[in-house]
């Protein structure tokens, strides 16, 4: 027993064995991801021979043990962000920001360019609305704009699948980014950057091109039903005012501006007064603060919402959040699990010998962990605490930044039944399972791969 907790052999042993545990419970006994990886990880730091005191602190106090900070460290991160970033979400939909973007997008991309338009709405109000939240107020819009262009509803949807999809995996204040700002000590900025620059030509060529090789070869009807219900709920909204494209499109770009304003003024002003207020304002929870401060005013309280309405919502916004806080603290323990036990340092040795580039390494792992258990998330979060304790202090931001953007480019691939997104795009856009896994499953596939490709691209030249 003595040789796994001290030879690099059976520390790598023991983190593949943890791994297996994590799976195990994750598909086969359908345990909660945040339980089967606070299971997996005090199962491993046992098997390593790590103390009482390190696990779990003393009766009198546990501030220092890894329960505490595994959870604490990455939660003080990331929470306040992405509670803001979803409150900001709600606020921009119930405010009816999709419509009136789909609308000028449309507008200005004619009939044949609807396909663009659509990609372009998913990309940009996927900025700030969780994934599935997107689809469910999206949908509506691809009904109408399929039923309008009489093609193939595959055609429409998925160029808003992909750019809900990469905003989710590639940018902040989605949790898997945002998270792994917190696991591998990137700024938000530098993640923003590097998310854009390798999302976008993903988005293009899985939300793009893909569509139009596919929907002719996937004929897809808008289901009765879909059409009906939306005539009905059209008949019942009351007639307001349409917000203005140019209030949703600021309320968005606030927060990016402010976050990118701390980091390119860190990069390029000299300590003083400007950078100080730059940094203060681009801290990215006061940049969200303000931007749900503005949309409390601009997008609800002056179009006649009241504070009970605004509250409501946004608090129903809010419940889906405890789930994925816990999944991303669990996450961040079972990291700081690995760099205790010293099974970091091992896989750094190891990597070290076999030559293995950190890169491809951090996009493999992520890979496997999607492919096994279907959450982006948890394959986010533990390939961050498994690629965290290898980096030591040789990586600058732009090069950290970059392998966030790896292991996010792999926490997407090939989504497929084990995954709640697959069967969200199944029942919403009327797909059978083979028809699911010829157009979702492949479009997930070439974002994550053209993502990835980019990211190699990114690394060579930073």
């Amino acid at each position: 027993m003595h040789w796994l907790q001290t030879s690099t052999t059976g520390l790598l042993l023991l983190c593949a064995a943890a791994i297996a545990v994590l799976l195990f419970l994750i598909i086969k006994v359908k345990l909660e991801p945040f339980i089967a990886l606070f299971i997996s990880g005090i199962g491993l730091a046992v098997a390593a021979g790590l103390s009482v005191e390190q696990m779990v602190g003393t009766a009198l106090s546990a501030k220092e043990s890894l329960i505490e900070t595994g959870f604490g460290g990455v939660l003080g991160h990331i929470a306040l962000i992405i509670g803001l970033g979803t409150v900001l979400g709600s606020l921009l939909e119930r405010s009816g920001g999709a419509d009136v973007l789909a609308a000028r997008l449309i507008g200005i991309f004619g009939e044949r360019g609807t396909p663009v338009a659509m990609g372009l709405v998913g990309l940009i109000f996927g900025i700030p609305v969780f994934f599935d939240i997107g689809i469910f107020v999206l949908a509506p819009l691809v009904y109408v704009a399929a039923h309008r262009g009489g093609k193939s509803l595959v055609l429409y949807a998925l160029p808003v699948l992909a750019g809900l999809s990469m905003t989710h995996a590639f940018l902040p204040p989605h949790p898997g980014p945002t998270a792994l700002g917190g696991l591998l000590g990137v700024d938000l900025g530098w993640l923003i950057i590097m998310g854009l620059l390798c999302g976008l030509p993903a988005f293009a060529a899985a939300g793009i091109l893909f569509p139009m090789w596919i929907a002719p070869r996937v004929q897809v009807s808008v289901p009765e039903e879909f059409l009906v219900a939306e005539t009905e709920a059209e008949q019942d909204k009351t007639p307001t005012t349409p917000v203005a494209l140019s209030l949703v499109l600021g309320v968005i770009a606030v927060p990016l501006i402010l976050i990118l304003g701390a980091t390119f003024g860190t990069m390029l002003l000299d300590p003083g007064r400007l950078l100080s207020l730059l940094t203060f304002f681009g801290n990215p929870a006061i940049a969200l603060t303000i931007a749900v401060l503005l949309a409390f005013w601009l997008l609800g309280i002056r179009r006649g919402m009241s504070l009970e309405e605004i509250s409501e919502f946004t608090g129903a916004s809010l419940r889906p959040v405890g789930m994925i806080l816990l999944v991303v603290g669990a996450g961040a323990f079972f990291g700081a699990v690995i760099t205790a036990t010293g099974v970091g340092t091992a896989l750094a040795e190891v990597l070290s010998d076999a030559g293995l580039p950190i890169l491809l390494l951090a996009y493999v792992i992520s890979c496997a962990l999607r492919i096994a258990q279907g959450s982006a998330t948890v394959a986010i979060v533990t390939t961050g605490g498994i690629i965290a304790p290898t980096l030591g202090t040789g990586y600058s931001q732009p090069e950290l930044a970059v392998i966030a953007v790896a292991i996010a480019a792999g926490s997407i691939i090939l989504s497929h039944v084990n995954d709640g997104g697959f069967w969200i795009v199944s029942r919403y856009f009327n797909l059978t399972v083979k028809q699911t896994l010829a157009t979702w499953t492949v479009l997930e596939t070439v974002l994550s791969i053209v993502g990835f490709a980019a990211a190699a691209v990114a690394w060579a030249i930073v």
